[in-house]
């Protein structure tokens, strides 16, 4: 049994020598340690990178030889000369608190409502007109006045622009009209505000200039003092 054991190990160590030699002759360990160097990550080297440098020149502004020799514009004199002028209408009126909202009856509203087309009728000069009821959204809030769908694509441009409204008295107010949304938007709260409108309520505007409206007004209020009026009298 010993003697087999031993035989095994020389026959083991003879085929170990035996492949060490061949792998030596095909050159296998020096062909491993070239793959392994091969796969092996090389660091980066560094960018060196150059500042940027930014040339500064002097140069000469050019100018028109009609003005060359005068003076530069003063800006400032220029903005404050146009905020003066587009503050020189001022208004003696405080916010509404929307909590305090009084709406109109029903009554009142269709009283308002009557007149105004009575008084459309009524007008000369075959410009075209319509009559619009006040709600609470266009006297309080958000102060945004929707036009008839219909009268402003028949009438008024189809960009946006400014609408002028003028009063009973002749006073102007420059309105913002957005043609996408057909109603009236900056400038608007200023006149509802100016004139104290509220709900029920109902205006004429009546188209004297492509982009003019004559705005009259009939307050709701009349139909609660002609009831005043009545009772009194019985």
């Amino acid at each position: 049994m010993v003697i087999s054991k031993q035989n095994y190990e020389d026959l083991r160590k003879q085929r170990l020598e035996e492949n060490k030699r061949r792998m030596e002759e095909l050159h296998l360990p020096q062909l491993t340690q070239a793959l392994k160097t091969a796969h092996s990550p090389k660091p980066s080297p560094m960018k060196r990178t150059q500042p940027r440098v930014i040339g500064k020149e002097m140069v000469e502004v050019r100018r028109s030889s009609r003005v060359a020799n005068l003076p530069a514009p003063v800006y400032k004199e220029i903005v404050f000369f146009t905020i003066y002028l587009c503050s020189k209408r001022k208004y003696s009126y405080s916010r509404r608190d929307l909590a305090n909202r009084v709406y109109a009856s029903d009554e009142a509203r269709e009283y308002a409502t009557t007149k105004a087309e009575e008084l459309e009728a009524n007008l000369e000069g075959g410009h075209p007109s319509f009559v619009k009821p006040m709600l609470p959204s266009h006297v309080t809030g958000g102060f945004w006045l929707g036009l008839p769908g219909h009268f402003c694509r028949k009438y008024l441009p189809k960009n946006d622009g400014t609408v002028t409204l003028i009063d009973e008295e002749g006073e102007e107010f420059p309105t913002v009209y957005l043609a996408h949304k057909v109603g009236l938007s900056g400038g608007w709260r200023g006149f509802s505000l100016s004139h104290e409108l509220v709900d029920g309520d109902a205006l004429v505007f009546h188209l004297i200039q492509p982009t003019v409206f004559k705005v009259y007004i009939i307050r709701c209020k009349g139909y609660e003092e002609g009831e005043n009026n009545d009772a009194s009298d019985a």
